[in-house]
């Protein structure tokens, strides 16, 4: 049987407009969440913060109420790979915490993920900070017109595998737009036959979401109780670097970025 061809929308350069701004939003609230987000803060209050700015801003948050869940950003604290539940929980030093979100503005939506440390990290920490940005990058420079998808995910996964650190296999990045999830998905790793994605030709005006998820110890991942909290099989700490970026004849285009 012959694969079934991925359908890619292409955004015209109005989306695109509307994308820059609610990526411009985006990034503006991530580096003030970050900022706020000091040892005895609870992950709730960095929600509650991100819900009154986004008011503020005339924007409104992609995750709340998607598929039911209930927060208008993820928080993923040391073992937490993505979706943490804000909560009662408060931030301690020596963490390493990701805060994921997604804007929803002008009719478009735009994702982007970073995490960072909370205080003093020990190195093993600072390592996994450092090679997870790094694995995103790669990816990024990869998004060039006329090159295939696994070109993106093997630069991801060969960054992260150099460095030690495993690549998260049961979640994926995706394409994103008029839907916060949009075709293709974006795997960070390359496993013939896995995905159909991975042959796929990049055009101009495709927009991707971009996000490397990488483990400390092994790949594997277990659910929550809650539905939603994706953490560590093995209680090892985890890193999320994400943007939502617009492949450009001149090159890739990062729509998340300040």
């Amino acid at each position: 049987m012959a694969r079934q061809r991925t359908r890619v929308s292409r955004k015209s350069e109005f989306e695109l407009r509307a994308m820059r701004k609610s990526g411009r939003i985006l990034a503006e609230l991530l580096a003030e969440i970050s900022a706020a987000a000091q040892a005895g803060v609870t992950t709730r209050e960095l929600d509650n913060l991100t819900r009154q700015r986004l008011r503020e801003k005339g924007a409104e948050a992609s995750f709340l109420g998607y598929r039911d869940y209930p927060a208008a950003i993820c928080v993923e604290v040391e073992d937490v790979v993505v979706h943490g539940i804000p909560d009662g929980q408060r931030l301690e030093d020596g963490q390493i915490v990701g805060v994921d979100m997604g804007v929803f503005c002008e009719g478009m939506h735009t994702d982007s993920a970073v995490s960072f440390a909370v205080g003093e990290l020990d190195a093993e920490r600072r390592r996994l900070l450092e090679v997870t940005q790094a694995a995103l990058e790669a990816g990024i420079a990869q998004m060039q017109v006329g090159s295939r998808l696994r070109e993106v995910c093997a630069a991801v996964q060969s960054v992260a595998e150099a460095a030690g650190f495993s690549v998260v296999r049961d979640l994926v990045g995706h394409g994103i737009g008029r839907q916060i999830h949009e075709p293709p998905q974006v795997p960070n790793f390359v496993a013939e036959g896995q995905f159909a994605e991975y042959d796929l030709i990049l055009r101009p005006g495709m927009t991707l979401a971009i996000e490397p998820m990488i483990n400390a110890g092994t790949p594997a991942v277990r659910l929550g109780a809650d539905g939603w909290t994706v953490r560590t099989a093995d209680g090892r700490p985890s890193a999320h670097f994400e943007h939502t970026v617009a492949v450009t004849r001149e090159g890739p285009e990062i729509l998340t970025a300040i």
